[in-house]
């Protein structure tokens, strides 16, 4: 029987995430288990993108980076630092590959641009969910939230593979984090 926290299961679930995430960019996947794999030529064939991190080697949570970067790259993530404005959060989300069919901003009302980015955030991930999508925050130990969106009925799936990789994820406007 083989270890459900070992690397081979480790890696089946960051697969899976990929392709949960880039169903249509299964680049995403290849770039993700390149880090997992091969994190020394990872960092080679991905330094430029590294450097903006400040990573110049392999690190612990590298296939992680990696799979926020090239999700980043295909239009699948927004990445927000802590002060963000209101306005360039609903700007950026509206630009993601994968944002729901329904417009969920016809939901928020004018007191919810006023919220800080984190509660703004979350009031994201609740109007997202009452049209069947959901907002989840890829956590990296930082002062940024790399957001992805995906259907709502998958968040269990989500959460089940992120716990099964041992990465850090939070959905929004679902209550607290999952570490």
């Amino acid at each position: 029987m083989s270890d459900p926290h070992g690397p081979d299961a480790i890696r089946a679930a960051l697969a899976a995430i990929a392709s949960l995430l880039a169903p249509a960019h299964p680049a995403v996947a290849e770039e993700v288990l390149q880090a997992h794999d091969s994190p020394h030529d990872y960092v080679s064939a991905f330094g430029d993108r590294l450097d903006q991190r400040g990573i110049d080697e392999p690190v612990d949570n590298l296939a992680w980076i990696a799979l926020i970067d090239a999700l980043d790259a295909h239009g699948l993530l927004a990445e927000f630092d802590w002060k963000e404005d209101a306005q360039e959060i609903r700007a950026r989300l509206t630009e993601l590959e994968s944002r729901p069919s329904a417009d969920p901003w016809v939901l928020f009302g004018a007191e919810e641009t006023l919220l800080p980015t984190e509660s703004f955030l979350h009031a994201c991930g609740r109007h997202y969910r009452e049209v069947g999508a959901a907002l989840a925050v890829l956590g990296i130990e930082s002062d940024c939230h790399p957001v992805v969106g995906l259907p709502a009925a998958r968040t269990d799936e989500l959460t089940s593979l992120a716990a099964r990789a041992g990465f850090p994820l939070e959905h929004l406007g679902a209550g607290p984090a999952i570490r």
